[in-house]
């Protein structure tokens, strides 16, 4: 059965017509409150993303899972993602440790390379080391995983689980697909542009890879993370979901030359069948959810909600939706088709 959850960066995004900005520390207790709220309405799963600018508000979501995790009795907690390139593998190890500690079992570790890449100058690294870095921490991070002395240190403590889900997050990357499908870890891909369809080749090689190179089908586990969201009518969360979604598209497009600034018509195509947005209402998203699991065969889908700024009572009937219409519409077709 596919899982089903959400993924956040904590964004702080002026608000459409008032032109209000939640101040970090407001934004960090909001997603506690989502957190626990996606609990309640039975999702499978929860991400947060480290970034380290303004227009985001997590810089450590370790800290704001493991509030979560004492407030929650199901959904499992992940970061989305660790960029592990910047980070201590055997810390965060011990974080997401103790956080399965303090949720009894549910914690696990995305980790990626940081399509943002503040936090390199931030902590003192050189981009040119960017590929290895990633390479190097993350088998640091596996082999902690599996052992809890290294080099005759012990590291603790050890997680509740034998050992915890790590998975590896790609924007589509050949080279990292490859590398993860080698190693047998599961990979999540954040499918945000263009057409979902397209990442079909990419997702068919994962698999052979990974058979080809001795794991089973059990590990091979895919994932993918879109933007999104949800409202009771469809035309509303629309329009709705056009101001925060350009601010965040505008702003990054400043820093990257392959991005353009979002026009409306662009929007509405991304929204539109074929695009990679899930936006509208239930029975909408729903329908266009099922046909992607299916195409692209996913074992989890994580709505990335919101993506700029809209306000906290909003998101959380956002989420609501999703959890007690969207996912009973999603499961009870596999449900039906696994029959």
């Amino acid at each position: 059965m596919v899982e089903l959850g959400i993924s956040t960066f904590g964004e702080t995004t002026p608000l459409e017509g008032t032109g209000q900005t939640y101040t970090h520390d407001e934004r960090i207790r909001q997603l506690v409150a989502e957190i626990e709220l996606a609990d309640k309405v039975g999702l499978d799963v929860y991400g947060i993303g480290e970034h380290h600018r303004e227009d985001f508000a997590v810089s450590a979501p370790e800290i704001v899972l493991a509030a979560g995790a004492i407030k929650t009795e199901k959904i499992r907690l992940t970061s989305a993602v660790s960029v592990l390139s910047s980070l201590d593998p055997i810390r965060v190890y011990q974080q997401y440790a103790t956080i399965d500690a303090l949720s009894n079992g549910r914690a696990e570790v995305m980790a990626g390379r940081g399509s943002f890449i503040e936090s390199f100058p931030l902590f003192g690294y050189d981009l040119k080391d960017y590929e290895e870095l990633f390479d190097k921490k993350l088998d640091l991070l596996l082999y902690a995983n599996l052992t809890q002395t290294i080099e005759n240190r012990e590291v603790y403590p050890r997680a509740v689980q034998e050992t915890l889900p790590v998975w590896v997050a790609t924007g589509g990357n050949v080279e990292s697909t490859i590398k993860v499908a080698q190693k047998g870890l599961p990979i999540a891909y954040a499918i945000i542009g263009g057409q979902p369809k397209r990442f079909k080749p990419l997702l068919d090689a994962y698999r052979r890879i990974g058979q080809e190179s001795g794991h089973s089908d059990e590990k091979l586990k895919i994932a993918a993370h879109s933007w999104g969201w949800v409202m009771e009518d469809n035309e509303e969360a629309v329009r709705t979901y056009f101001h925060p979604t350009k601010q965040v598209v505008d702003a990054i497009s400043k820093d990257r030359p392959h991005w353009r600034e979002m026009t409306y018509e662009q929007y509405l195509d991304q929204v539109g069948p074929e695009g990679a947005m899930f936006v509208g209402s239930p029975e909408h998203v729903a329908q266009k959810l099922i046909k992607m699991i299916e195409e692209l065969g996913l074992d989890r889908f994580m709505l990335h909600l919101p993506l700029g700024s809209l306000p906290h009572e909003q998101v959380l009937q956002s989420i609501e939706l999703f959890g007690t219409k969207v996912a009973p519409l999603v499961r009870e077709y596999f449900a039906a088709k696994g029959k």
